[in-house]
């Protein structure tokens, strides 16, 4: 490489030149890899046991509800959900808290949950339309291409705020709430040093996401960037997996016979004459996760003797959560009332649009395939009042005129809705899900599969359950444990206490480092050539390190020697790329991007080898990929989280 100098002259030049190859672009000719190219090793040892926690706290923060939950390390059997919220719903179980979120007009933290939306609720209109409101706002990390540090959120009454601040105040509420139950159980203030958090993400969210998560919580004060190892990143499907493993008899209901299962004795023929409900050795089964705003599908099969956990096909999905139906809902009220009144209303009377979605969802509850009376929907009193002075005639007038036969007003001021109406605002978000899961049972990877679970708040729907049947017709057993919404929480504090329960990954992705290697005439395409000092390089080669969906063990260490191009470079510059496509040979193809540098200074040293051997090792692990270069004449080293973020 060439002198500090020398760089920034060539980078003046090559960048007024706009040349496409990045690594010309860039000015640093880099490092050329040192044959063998490449050894892998497992460095189980090197995975570090970490301090002890006294007690393991996981929060689930979905899409429409979250909570925690949290078991001491003394006594891991006994996994404890938080306590009650106040003001729970009508019909709607409590044990977790509506993801909502309320900020004051000097946009401070106000409340959280239940306590947001009642707050906001009781507001008179002309002072709510000063305060923010958010609801459902964890869809916007999957939805948003380029997220960054700076995405920001839409409140309810149009204002916008900046996403990272409202997932930090979110995790700031639930530390508070958890240290505050620990504090009561133990009887003294408990100190936030001594919990392991666990926070959960969909096992399809691209790695910005769950960075963007781990951002958070650094921001929230849930842990601090000097101990990141206080925080695992669990995948929701794999918490769930983990809690579907361990499951007993009596916790779940197999859809095959209908029946809770009791389980008296193990030689009662439940099921047509198979007793086994969770998977033993060597099973195959596929975990569904329907949340409310992602549905997930992993491939685990069980590895004894330790009964690990090995993902057999990179986890699958997509945004097909239960909100989809509350959008088809919106959309048929703008067929009935106009798509301009509504984004009026939604405006002008946030919190009685909040009022009608609650009324909805629980009669969205009431669905079922077999029901033949019409669903009531109360609709409120200013949603009444503000149609008629927004058209000058009323709901009912609406009604009648609209196209939308299965919707009647009710004399009692409500909106009557056959089944049929009900069932076909599920059909989208239910047709998605079984079109995956078909997509997903003809892969080779995943034949022979024995139970099929179905977890998540959305899993309770018995339309989607008898969607799942008729899909699968009987290839494999369809399990529901009893406490489906709190499946995750439960197999994320299980996760906590035993991170290397999860002994196999696939990569979501692939990655490597751009290199150069010696120009090859008729090998290597001409404008990839470069000479510096009389050596013809072909640069922007891509060095891949692992492939999408390969098996990755936990702690796995991927270690490649690259030696400097020009021995008196002063400075190494690794940079770290990644794609979802499988074979890439250069970095400027589409859809590869930067995700990471290394900078080695190797200013000062002399090395006695005629090349410099610098080792890069990647480690891929959590959900955290972390990559390392070393010097090896001198032993330094440099160390970079992969940032996925872009700033």
């Amino acid at each position: 490489m060439m002198t500090e100098k020398e760089t920034a002259t060539e980078k003046i030049i090559t960048d007024a030149m706009a040349n496409p190859s990045p690594a010309k672009s860039m000015g640093d000719p880099g490092i050329t890899p040192l044959s063998p190219s490449h050894t892998q090793q497992n460095d189980t040892d090197q995975v570090p046991s970490g301090p002890s926690f006294v007690v393991v706290v996981a929060i689930d923060f979905g899409t429409t509800s979250s909570g925690y939950a949290y078991a001491f390390t003394k006594e891991p059997e006994c996994i404890h959900t938080m306590r009650r919220w106040e003001g729970g719903d009508p019909g709607v179980s409590n044990q977790k808290t509506p993801t909502t979120i309320l900020l004051t007009p000097d946009r401070k933290f106000h409340s959280f949950g239940y306590a947001a939306r009642d707050f906001y609720h009781d507001l008179d209109p002309s002072e709510s339309k000063h305060w923010l409101y958010l609801e459902k706002f964890k869809m916007k990390l999957h939805t948003t291409a380029n997220l960054s540090i700076d995405t920001d959120l839409q409140a309810a009454n149009g204002k916008r705020v900046k996403a990272l601040d409202i997932f930090a105040y979110a995790l700031a509420f639930f530390k508070e709430q958890a240290l505050k139950e620990l504090s009561d159980q133990t009887g003294g203030e408990f100190d936030n040093n001594d919990v392991r958090w666990v926070i959960t993400v969909p096992a399809i969210w691209k790695m910005p996401a769950k960075q963007f998560m781990r951002e958070a919580a650094y921001k929230s004060g849930l842990v601090s960037r000097e101990n990141p190892e206080q925080l695992i990143i669990s995948l929701e499907p794999e918490a769930a997996s983990i809690y579907c493993r361990k499951l007993r008899l009596h916790q779940m209901v197999d859809l095959g016979t209908q029946t809770t299962q009791n389980g008296f004795s193990p030689t009662d023929n439940t099921g047509g004459g198979m007793t086994q409900v969770s998977p033993g050795q060597g099973d195959r089964y596929v975990v569904v996760d329907c949340g409310g705003g992602t549905v997930d599908l992993t491939v685990h099969q069980i590895r004894l003797p330790e009964g690990h956990l090995k993902e057999l096909y990179k986890a699958s999905g997509g945004p097909y959560g239960s909100i989809g139906i509350d959008y088809e809902f919106e959309k048929l009220l703008c067929r009935i009332f106009g798509q301009d009144f509504i984004d009026q209303f939604k405006v002008k009377r946030p919190a009685a649009w909040v009022d009608l979605m609650i009324a909805f969802e629980s009669r969205k509850r009431a669905a079922a395939p077999d029901r033949t009376n019409p669903l009531n929907i109360n609709l409120p009193f200013s949603f009444i009042d503000y149609y008629k002075k927004f058209r000058g005639h009323s709901v009912e007038h609406a009604l009648r005129k609209s196209n939308v036969d299965f919707v009647k007003w009710s004399s009692q001021g409500m909106l009557r809705m056959s089944p049929d109406a009900m069932n076909s605002l599920f059909k989208p978000t239910i047709d998605h899900i079984i079109q995956h899961l078909t997509e997903l049972f003809e892969k080779p990877e995943v034949s022979d599969i024995k139970f099929l679970f179905l977890v998540g708040g959305f899993a309770e729907s018995p339309l989607l359950q008898q969607a799942v049947q008729n899909m699968l017709q009987g290839r494999s057993r369809i399990i529901i444990p009893h406490d489906v919404g709190l499946t995750i929480l439960k197999g994320a504090v299980l996760f906590g206490l035993d991170p290397s329960i999860i002994k196999v990954r696939r990569s979501p992705l692939t990655y490597g480092v751009g290199v150069l290697n010696r120009f090859v005439e008729g090998k290597h395409p001409l404008e990839k050539l470069l000479v510096k000092d009389g050596t013809r390089w072909c640069t922007d080669v891509f060095d891949t390190f692992i492939t999408a969906d390969q098996s990755v063990a936990l702690g796995e260490m991927v270690k490649r020697s690259y030696t400097p191009a020009k021995p008196s470079q002063q400075v190494i510059v690794i940079h770290v790329y990644c794609s979802e496509k499988e074979s890439i040979g250069f970095i400027s193809e589409p859809g590869v991007r930067k995700c990471g540098t290394l900078r080695l200074d190797v200013s000062g040293t002399e090395s006695t080898a005629p090349r410099r051997e610098i080792q890069t090792l990647m480690q891929f692990g959590d959900t955290e990929i972390r990559a390392m270069a070393v010097d090896v004449s001198t032993g330094r080293t440099v160390k970079a989280s992969i940032d996925f973020l872009s700033h």
